[in-house]
């Protein structure tokens, strides 16, 4: 870039006017302290970068040592999910790789793969044991200081030294960003590499050839699906920026060919993770992303996802403006970083693909966090890394803004008028992210880790131990871990998204000697359901209730740090209790006549799909999650798990005999106490109405009621069967849970 192009003023260039040299100003130095002083012309001889960037190293270590005092100067994390990471980096660095306890399957349990990598890393050179925290803490404060680092070279290169120091001060004291850096979260890591190809991009672009900012843009891929849709985003801009100084420097059609294969890097890096996953696990998402999507429901509405999306979209956009509260960002963040883009094209053409990638791949990753139930989870953490090119936009808005006026007296009052006042704003809320960063973490000593150490004292050897959060357990204790949310163990991944019922089933799967002996559970959390199927014995070994300190003040996602919030306060030790597993397999009020030739399992997610089991909703946005329940019978004690039902229902029994009557025994109880005649269903056998169904109420728990289906009817081995409202599409709807159907002859 020339010097005309890095300011506005035409005045003459002094520490003032920010127009001075990055290694001082053409001003003789006499004339310098005669002005501003021998402090002043201290700092102007010298490179802003790194006090920008000790500075945030400075607080974040100030984080850490409010941390440790919280905890009795004990390095522990404000989440849980930190320890998972450290837990599939020692499992990588010992030969497991993405395998969370030795002999497990393959898991994508861990939200950042490269992060990963890099923590198993720190582990082989020998941060092992209780010193891999600290460690990854410290490399999250020292890329965060980097990240500073490059969005004061962003700043000044796009703008001047001015512009890049006030943007860079922002990102090193800004408090979520510290509280992200030691968190010991991948946050660090990917704001230096998605802000680092950013700078990479600039200091490329004069030349229109790219080899570095592709390799560094590949990493950022590997590093968060929201970085991939950003730097891809970026690609885009860089064969821009390559086309157009392809037609101006006339190079040959194999250079350019060249040139542009080279952009796919980050893409060829992202298909790569996406291969591996489906190689190893069969899926090609993470675990952590079908646990948490909205697309992965139990049954998927285009409208009602469409109406999530915008929800948590329009909640990111008041979060980021920033008039509602300042807790992420000083008010008008997001309006100004609007005027910075606009700014950054018309006043800078020359930077016009960059202006462009930066809105545009911003926005898709704001998109897509709102596509996850926990978009907001943790203060945010899914969109920290990207805050920093946030923050430089806005500060670019504030000096394009300041550009309006004519007067250069007035434009660099209102510029450092707003750029003081941003920085005040920021300063002020830092202390209590500090705070957060304490409270969260004594949460996590409180819970997680304490009770962790309890097992370690009262469980024998070779016990399994099942958990609802996973990380501190499996790093801290020495049992195999199963984990019912399903981040590390692949199965529950979707039977959580489905409820207890769907967990109940694959724990009944599971082989005996793989199945858990105990349980540690939040009591808040649905997965505690299962003990709506005596799951659990029938006093809990010890309860830990949350002593530690509470948020005096939640802001927006701080529920996901459900400690301090105090939304999970309590967890429960069980022992199991598998004796009634599998009586719910057959009827229990009445035998099936003849010989039993299928059984439709609902709630277990494998039976549903072999016999094309389908909630018909009633309403769209009906979600029919899953659940179990322990009746009485004259047999004993029978526990089943069921689904949900308002409408109807569709399902295919196989291994029949054509020609003969098929008898139908089904297992529902009714929910609510309705009026008789919406709890009327009328039933079809292969598209032919057969009957009304009444759905009777039962005083035991659930009802179980046959019927005959006609041998002209079965035509082959197969029968598709429906359970549909009497009336089309009008109120009110039957409204029952339903268990099973067995199909006899």
């Amino acid at each position: 870039m020339n010097r005309t192009e890095q300011g506005d003023d035409p005045e003459p260039a002094t520490p003032e006017s920010g127009g001075a040299t990055e290694r001082g100003g053409s001003i003789p130095g006499h004339e310098r302290r005669r002005r501003a002083g021998r402090l002043r012309d201290w700092f102007a001889r010298r490179d802003p970068a790194w006090m920008i960037g000790a500075l945030s190293l400075l607080l974040s270590a100030l984080f850490v040592v409010v941390n440790l005092s919280y905890n009795q100067w004990h390095f522990i994390p404000p989440l849980d999910d930190s320890y998972i990471h450290l837990q599939y980096a020692k499992q990588f660095a010992e030969g497991h790789f993405l395998r969370y306890n030795t002999g497990d399957p393959v898991s994508t349990g861990a939200s950042s793969l490269l992060y990963m990598l890099v923590l198993g890393g720190l582990y082989t050179l020998g941060f092992q044991g209780a010193a891999l925290l600290p460690a990854a803490m410290g490399l999250g404060a020292l890329c965060m200081a980097l990240t500073a680092v490059c969005v004061y070279r962003l700043g000044s290169t796009l703008v001047d030294r001015r512009v890049g120091s006030w943007a860079g001060l922002l990102v090193a004291t800004n408090g979520v960003l510290l509280w992200g850096s030691v968190s010991g979260m991948e946050i660090g890591l990917v704001a230096l590499l998605v802000s680092g190809s950013v700078l990479s991009y600039t200091t490329e672009a004069p030349r229109n050839r790219f080899v570095r900012t592709p390799i560094i843009a590949s990493l950022a891929a590997l590093s968060r699906p929201e970085a991939f849709l950003f730097v891809l985003v970026l690609s885009v801009a860089m064969a821009w920026t390559t086309l157009r100084g392809r037609r101006a420097s006339g190079s040959s059609r194999a250079g350019l060919l060249a040139r542009l294969a080279l952009l796919l890097l980050p893409l060829v890096a992202y298909l790569g993770q996406v291969l591996l996953y489906e190689i190893t696990t069969g899926h090609t998402s993470a675990n952590g992303m079908r646990a948490k999507s909205l697309l992965y429901e139990p049954i998927f509405y285009p409208m009602g996802f469409l109406d999530e999306v915008l929800k948590q979209f329009h909640l990111l956009l008041r979060v980021f403006t920033g008039f509602n509260s300042f807790d992420f960002v000083f008010p008008g963040t997001l309006l100004l970083a609007v005027a910075g883009t606009i700014a950054l094209l018309v006043r800078r053409p020359r930077w016009a693909p960059l202006a462009w990638a930066l809105a545009v791949g911003y926005v898709l990753v704001l998109l897509a966090i709102s596509t996850l139930h926990a978009a907001t989870i943790h203060h945010l953490r899914y969109h920290q890394p990207f805050l920093p090119i946030l923050l430089l936009l806005a500060v670019l808005g504030i000096h394009g803004t300041s550009r309006l006026l004519r007067h250069r007296r007035n434009r660099r009052i209102v510029l450092h008028a707003g750029l003081v006042t941003a920085l005040l704003f920021t300063v002020a809320e830092m202390p209590s992210w500090a705070i957060r960063l304490g409270q969260q973490s004594a949460g996590i000593r409180d819970q997680q880790v304490s009770f962790t150490a309890f097992l370690e004292r009262e469980l024998p050897p070779g016990a399994v131990l099942a958990v609802n959060d996973v990380g501190a357990p499996a790093y801290l204790g020495s049992h195999r871990i199963v984990d019912l949310v399903g981040l590390t163990t692949n199965r529950f991944t979707r039977a959580n998204n489905h409820g207890a019922g769907s967990i109940y089933e694959v724990l009944r799967d599971m082989p005996a000697e793989r199945r858990p002996d105990y349980f540690a559970v939040f009591t808040e959390w649905k997965v505690h359901d299962l003990d709506h199927g005596d799951v659990f014995a029938a006093e809990p070994l010890a309860t830990f209730h949350s002593k530690s300190p509470t948020f005096s003040y939640r802001t927006v996602g701080s529920a996901g740090a459900c400690q301090a919030a105090k939304l999970c306060d309590e967890v429960a030790i069980h022992k199991a209790d598998w004796s009634s597993l599998g009586s719910g397999d057959r009827p229990v009020e009445s035998d099936a006549p003849g010989r039993i030739r299928d059984h439709v399992n609902v709630a277990d997610l494998r039976s549903e799909q072999r016999h094309d089991y389908e909630v018909l909703p009633a309403h769209r946005e009906f979600q029919p999650y899953t659940d179990l329940r322990t009746v009485n019978s004259p047999r004993g004690e029978v526990v089943d798990s069921g689904r949900h039902v308002i409408g109807g229902e569709a399902l295919t029994a196989r291994n029949l005999t054509p020609g003969e009557p098929v008898t139908v025994t089904a297992r529902y109880a009714r929910v609510g106490e309705a009026p008789p005649d919406p709890m009327r269903t009328a039933v079809f056998a292969n598209g032919q109405k057969l009957r009304d169904r009444t759905l009777r109420s039962s005083d035991n728990g659930w009802h179980e009621a046959t019927f005959t289906v006609p041998g002209e009817l079965v035509t082959d081995s197969t029968l598709r069967v429906e359970f549909r409202p009497r009336a089309d599409y009008l109120g009110p709807y039957p409204d029952y849970t339903s268990y099973g159907y067995w199909f006899s002859q």
